[in-house]
C-alpha cells in the first residue's frame, strides 16, 4: 500500500472540500473495492477521504410510495430493514445475499452503485425499480446513471447522498451466483408499477442493462411462458473461466422467468 493522507470527513460539505483540496483523493465508504486496490497497489491517490463518520447518509425512510436509503447504508442493513422489507421485499432480499456476512457488514449500497461493478447485485435493483441517485449537487435517473464497466454519470468530485425506490406492485431478483465471491454471474430484476414493467440484468455484460423485448412481452402478459421463447443475444456479453458469453445468454432467459415466476 502506497502512503497517502487519512480524512475522515464530518459532513457531506467537509467531504467536498477535503475532495476539491486534494490532489488525488479518493472517496472512501465502506471500502470493500478501495481498500482491496490500495493493497494491491493499484491505485495510489494522494488523499483518502473517509465518508464513514456522516451520520445523515445512513438515514432510511418509507413515505409517499418512495424508500429513501442514506448511501451509507450498508447491506446487512438494507437486509434486515423491516420498513424496506414491507415496502419492497425482493430489494431487502437482493441485500441478503450479496457476498458473505463480512462483506454486507462492511458494505455500502452508495459504495456499491458509484463503483458500478458489472457482477454487482445493486445496480440491478436501481435499474429494474426505475430508482433515482441523489448527490451532493443533482439527481440522476438510473437509466442514465449506469455509463460502462465501472462507469457512471457521477463527476470525480460529486458524492453519492441517497438513493430513492418507488414503491411497486410487483418485484422479484433471481441471480446465478459465482460460488465463490456470491457476485452474480448473471442476476434479473423484474418489476411491475405504475410505471410500467421493467427487466435489468446484471452479470452479463459490461454493465447492467434492460431486456427490452422482455418488458413488452411481460406488459401485455405478465408471466414466465410470455418471455419463454425471447432470448438475448451473447453478442457483446461477457466471457471468462466462470462463464461463456452464450451460456450467460442462456441464464438471462433462466433467471428472469424464475424472477416473473417469484412475483406471482
Amino acid at each position: 500500500m502506497y502512503q497517502f493522507n487519512y480524512h475522515r470527513a464530518t459532513s457531506v460539505a467537509d467531504a467536498v472540500a477535503k475532495l476539491k483540496g486534494a490532489g488525488d483523493g479518493k472517496l472512501m465508504a465502506g471500502g470493500m473495492t478501495l481498500l482491496p486496490t490500495l493493497k494491491m497497489r493499484l491505485a495510489n491517490p494522494s488523499d483518502v477521504i473517509d465518508l464513514g463518520g456522516i451520520a445523515a447518509l445512513r438515514e432510511i425512510a418509507v413515505a409517499n410510495g418512495q424508500v429513501s436509503i442514506g448511501a451509507l447504508v450498508t447491506h446487512d442493513t438494507v437486509a434486515q430493514s423491516a420498513p424496506i422489507a414491507q415496502a419492497i421485499p425482493a430489494l431487502a432480499g437482493l441485500a441478503l445475499h450479496i457476498g458473505d456476512p463480512q462483506v454486507r457488514n462492511r458494505g455500502t449500497i452508495g459504495g456499491s452503485v458509484a463503483n458500478n461493478d458489472p457482477a454487482a447485485d445493486y445496480p440491478a435493483a436501481l435499474l429494474g425499480l426505475g430508482a433515482t441517485v441523489h448527490t451532493d449537487r443533482r439527481t440522476i435517473t438510473a437509466d442514465a446513471f449506469f455509463k460502462g464497466m465501472f462507469e457512471t454519470a457521477l463527476a470525480a468530485d460529486e458524492i453519492v447522498t441517497k438513493i430513492t425506490f418507488p414503491v411497486v406492485e410487483r418485484a422479484a431478483y433471481m441471480k446465478f451466483p459465482n460460488p465463490a465471491s456470491r457476485y452474480a454471474i448473471v442476476g434479473v430484476f423484474v418489476s411491475k408499477g405504475s410505471a410500467g414493467v421493467r427487466v435489468a440484468v446484471t452479470g452479463a455484460g459490461a454493465s447492467v442493462f434492460r431486456a427490452s423485448d422482455m418488458e413488452k412481452a411481460l406488459a401485455a402478459s405478465f408471466q414466465a411462458k410470455a418471455i419463454e421463447g425471447i432470448t438475448v443475444s451473447a453478442a457483446g456479453l461477457n466471457s471468462d473461466i466462470h462463464a461463456g458469453a452464450d451460456y450467460r445468454a442462456h441464464l438471462v432467459g433462466v433467471m428472469a422467468r424464475r424472477a416473473v415466476t417469484a412475483c406471482a
